[in-house]
């Protein structure tokens, strides 16, 4: 459905919520660590909901959100440790691996984009890894902006030659997926299932997919 793969020669990709479950991200930064920012600051575990909204807010589509080392200093919390802490819950999402190996087989070039920090990258690289499945791995902490700027795709180019009418691109983010339509990539799928444990997100905008089984080669 949806591809048309003779038309594809590259797979840009996201990890977060496409490859790998969303469930440990949403569990990390919705539960654990407002629970240890009230721990830390004593107060209740709604006043620090409360107060953490409004600053998580404010760097949404900004590559600080992103930054394991900005949250670091700015809650004054062991961010790095905190996530190794629940890494159990790092897990690959259905049908993930087996689409990874199908375009592997169908000879396309893969490369995996993450906005994840290298040291995310690594955490969750060191429970699952799916490296080897990829010609080229780029997270946007290496390029100075996140995937939803307009000045990512540009920059992306210069080390990584894809051509748009070629590229299909995969994210389960709605931002990332229009700044790469107005970059001129056409060939775009929204994953709506992005955490194995939560419905599907309902997607207007592009074609959507629960399941990368759905699209597999």
């Amino acid at each position: 459905r949806m591809i048309v793969w003779d038309d594809i020669s590259t797979v840009l990709i996201d990890m977060d919520g496409t490859l790998l479950d969303l469930n440990f991200d949403n569990q990390f930064w919705q539960e654990l660590i407002p629970m240890r920012f009230a721990e830390q600051n004593l107060i209740d575990l709604e006043s620090a909901r409360r107060l953490l909204k409004p600053r998580f807010k404010a760097m949404e589509g900004k590559l600080e959100w992103y930054c394991l080392d900005y949250w670091t200093a700015e809650l004054g919390l062991d961010i790095v440790g905190l996530k190794k802490q629940i890494s159990t819950l790092i897990d690959i999402l259905p049908d993930a691996e087996e689409f990874l190996i199908a375009v592997r087989n169908v000879g396309k070039r893969l490369v995996l984009l993450t906005n994840a920090h290298p040291t995310t990258l690594e955490i969750k690289m060191r429970k699952i890894d799916i490296t080897p499945y990829f010609d080229q791995i780029i997270s946007s902490h290496e390029l100075g902006v996140p995937k939803e700027d307009a000045l990512f795709w540009p920059r992306l180019k210069q080390i990584e030659p894809f051509d748009c009418s070629s590229t299909l691109m995969i994210d389960d983010s709605i931002s990332v997926l229009r700044a790469a339509c107005e970059y001129g990539i056409d060939k775009l799928i929204a994953v709506s299932k992005p955490d194995s444990t939560r419905q599907s997100i309902d997607v207007k905008e592009f074609d959507a997919v629960k399941s990368l089984r759905e699209i597999m080669p």
